[in-house]
């Protein structure tokens, strides 16, 4: 695995250096777009809109449109946005996980300390462990800041991303009603079919069935065999 971050995390007189990896992986298959008459690979190019001629990446800035106008930002006016936190996790309280809406849940990753951390980090896994509590706090990756969690997980630390609030959609517009009366005998026939499929959590027991199958096609297809659709129930 590859450190995608590394900085520290910070607690009271505590710093921990630490690398973040990311706990997850894309396992969709990588389609390329192709001209369908020639087979030639699409490539994209970075276009100036009004010259039509490419741009080179050095050449590249970022910018926001504000009021019809773009301001350009450079590296110094992203770390001057949040110049505390650019490379410290710091832990601003312990907070009950339950309490945290599986809504506000974005991306996971693994947490290694660095050379000289490892005390200072096991003290805190085992202190998270035995206290049932995950530290809250707040860092940047990749010039935005971001909420996050930090949470004890077998023997190790994992840090758990978070949404803001504010990118949460209100669910006001959703054409839902409690004016529906649910009899007593439907709930418990509802609750009976609930504990009819009721079983463990065993994720491991399910794969991406669509990829399997589209990958079958796809060496097929290289063998030279045609494929054809199946029917639609």
């Amino acid at each position: 695995m590859r450190a995608i971050w590394s900085g520290s995390i910070g607690f009271g007189l505590v710093n921990i250096p630490i690398k973040l990896y990311s706990a997850t992986e894309d396992s969709s298959l990588d389609l390329d777009m192709l001209d369908s008459k020639t087979g030639d690979h699409i490539k994209f190019q970075r276009v100036n809109e009004r010259s039509g001629k490419e741009v080179p990446w050095e050449q590249i800035v970022k910018g926001y449109n504000y009021h019809d106008k773009y301001v350009v930002l450079e590296e110094e006016d992203i770390a001057a946005a949040s110049p505390k936190k650019t490379k410290i996790i710091e832990i601003e309280s312990f907070v009950n996980e339950a309490d945290i809406d599986a809504i506000y849940f974005e991306n996971p990753y693994y947490v290694e300390p660095e050379k000289g951390g490892i005390k200072a980090y096991i003290l805190l896994q085992q202190a998270l462990e035995k206290s049932g509590k995950v530290g809250f706090g707040r860092f940047v990756m990749r010039m935005k800041e971001h909420l996050a969690i930090i949470r004890p997980k077998d023997d190790f630390l994992m840090l758990q991303q978070l949404r803001f609030e504010e990118e949460i959609r209100s669910p006001d517009e959703l054409k839902v009603t409690s004016d529906v009366r649910i009899s007593s005998k439907e709930l418990g026939v509802a609750m009976d079919l609930i504990e009819e499929y009721s079983s463990a959590f065993e994720i491991d027991q399910y794969k991406d069935q669509f990829k399997n199958e589209l990958m079958k096609i796809i060496k097929a297809k290289a063998g030279g065999k045609k494929i054809k659709a199946p029917k639609m129930d």
